[in-house]
């Protein structure tokens, strides 16, 4: 019984160990690519393990884009995105799931509208409000319109309703708290591993952004890192791409990317299993 049971154990895990390795494929195969030259992109058959040549890719990325500073903007523009979604979300999401006021439904349903609208729809209502203000070209028009978006609403009012019981809320409301103080000090200590997730998701939104980005800046030194790494594929007089240059300026741009999911997701999985143990 106990060699069967161990049996039955033995294929999920296989399938999980399979889609892992498949998973991780594409960003192996990244490493072969940016460890080797651009000859050894287009041989055959193919180079399977990573090359030598990483340090000299690495210097033709620096040598040809500004990779630092457009990495220092990305950076500034996926951190303040970060924080003000998750306060705003958060703070939304808190009213629609614990709060009855008038309209809550109808304002829910415009919201849900609005995220199963295309972003795309939006750019050009977007540039033209950009432009009136006067931030076209500036980092200001990348954090501001992304401040608050409806999935991260629509996914901690999910999270709230189900991991938030009323009965504290009625306490802290019985003990004199404020609207702000039940949010601060009830709220946000329960959510943590939701927020969690969202930072995550925002993070890598924001830092993988390239449409808006390519539209609403026009400072050639204002540019983000994703617009920065398109420039790779032209090679030097516009000729030809230099693929193992472009793939060593990919693999650098994922290691924050890497970093930061690393650091949310470990709270994550954290928070959960603290409140599995509490529960």
């Amino acid at each position: 019984m106990l060699n069967a049971l161990r049996r039955r154990q033995i294929l999920p895990h296989a399938v999980l160990a399979i889609g892992v390795l498949i998973s991780l494929f594409p960003f192996y195969w990244s490493i072969v690519l940016a460890t080797n030259t651009s000859a050894d992109v287009f041989r055959y058959p193919p180079r399977v393990i990573p090359g030598t040549h990483l340090v000299e890719n690495v210097r033709h990325v620096l040598d040809n884009i500004d990779f630092f500073g457009s990495m220092l903007n990305t950076l500034i523009v996926a951190v303040s995105t970060t924080v003000l979604v998750l306060f705003f979300d958060s703070l939304a999401a808190f009213t629609f799931a614990k709060y009855a006021f008038p309209g809550r439904r109808v304002l829910f349903g415009l919201l849900m509208l609005i995220f199963m609208l295309p972003a795309q729809l939006s750019i050009i209502p977007q540039y033209m409000i950009m432009a009136k203000i006067g931030w076209v070209g500036t980092l200001r028009a990348l954090v501001i319109p992304a401040a608050v978006n409806a999935f991260g609403i629509f996914w901690m009012r999910q999270y709230i309703s189900r991991g938030l019981p009323d009965e504290l809320i009625d306490a802290a409301r019985i003990d004199g708290a404020s609207f702000f103080r039940i949010y601060r000090s009830v709220c946000l200590p329960m959510i943590r591993p939701g927020l969690a997730f969202l930072a995550i998701y925002t993070f890598i939104g924001a830092w993988n952004d390239y449409v808006w980005p390519l539209v609403v800046l026009t400072d050639p030194n204002k540019i983000t890192l994703q617009l920065a790494i398109a420039q790779l594929n032209f090679g030097q007089g516009g000729t030809i791409t230099d693929y193992a240059m472009l793939m060593a300026g990919t693999l650098m741009a994922v290691v924050p990317l890497l970093i930061a999911f690393t650091l949310f997701a470990r709270n994550f999985v954290a928070d959960l299993a603290r409140g599995a143990v509490q529960g």
